[in-house]
């Protein structure tokens, strides 16, 4: 089990590229070894590491040390050498890499495809789609003519950085284009794994209460943008929206927001105007 979230990280994910019908899978395994310690009174314990009993092990190793082995620290630190490779990938190609980020039943998919079905004119969109099982959304995004591979991630609740590598071998996104990243909906973990994204995007809905910025600040603080989607229940929902954007900014002050309806397109253009600078940002920067 991880212990910076909680997912199993003895397991399988699996990367399916929608186009070739091509799956890799990836198997996480569950090494283990055996050691004796002493300690102070005297009590010899033999015990095992593995993922399964690594808290008991730092338990020991607390009594011995005085302190606590944090695996967190260093699954983190390894997820983001690999974020740093993933960020030079994608700027050495001109690419915009964006995390999008949400709970459950958001309309994360709904505003992705609108969004690509809108901007196919003008820019090149490609997705790698995170999903724990299934390839639902990805077949959905795939009628939009969009290139996408989907990553699921067994009982996996985010993607890290190592996924989306794996990810981008089978994607191939064309030089100067947008990489749509839909991650797992899950509100805690995705905001703790960098991917090598250059901005992260939270998607909160108007059917989910408004002081989510405030019971989720991490995901929140982690976020360049906030997106409100399905303004158009606003008249048939109890929530408040300034509310809601006061929580946001007590959270991150610096955070965007835009309010917006996949269904009727409202507010979408603010949406595609930041895409657009994004990318010609990532541009100037790149001809520097």
């Amino acid at each position: 089990m991880c212990v910076t979230c909680g997912c199993s990280e003895d397991g399988e994910s699996k990367v399916t590229n929608l186009t070739t019908g091509e799956v890799e899978h990836h198997h996480h395994h569950n090494h283990e070894h055996t050691h004796t310690h002493t300690l102070p009174d005297g009590t010899v314990i033999t015990h095992t590491h593995n993922h399964d009993t690594h808290t008991e092990a730092s338990e020991i190793h607390a009594k011995m040390h005085g302190t606590t082995i944090s695996l967190e620290q260093e699954i983190l630190t390894k997820n983001n050498l690999l974020a740093a490779q993933n960020r030079g990938w994608f700027k050495g190609r001109n690419i915009l890499a964006l995390n999008l980020m949400s709970s459950p039943g958001s309309g994360k998919t709904t505003l992705l495809t609108r969004t690509i079905h809108d901007l196919q004119p003008q820019l090149s969109i490609s997705v790698i789609e995170g999903d724990q099982e299934t390839t639902n959304d990805a077949k959905k995004i795939q009628e939009t003519g969009c290139k996408v591979v989907q990553i699921n991630t067994g009982t996996g609740c985010h993607l890290d950085a190592s996924m989306i590598e794996r990810g981008l071998q089978q994607l191939n996104p064309p030089l100067n284009s947008v990489v749509m990243i839909e991650n797992v909906g899950n509100l805690v973990c995705p905001a703790l794994f960098d991917l090598g994204e250059q901005a992260k995007v939270v998607i909160l809905s108007v059917t989910e209460g408004e002081d989510k910025p405030i019971k989720y600040p991490h995901m929140f603080r982690a976020s360049q943008v906030m997106i409100l989607t399905k303004i158009d229940l606003l008249p048939y929902v109890q929530f408040d929206v300034q509310k809601c954007i006061e929580y946001a900014r007590q959270v991150n002050p610096n955070i965007q927001i835009f309010q917006v309806s996949s269904t009727t397109g409202a507010g979408l253009d603010s949406w595609y105007a930041w895409l657009s600078q994004q990318l010609g940002d990532l541009q100037t920067l790149v001809s520097l």
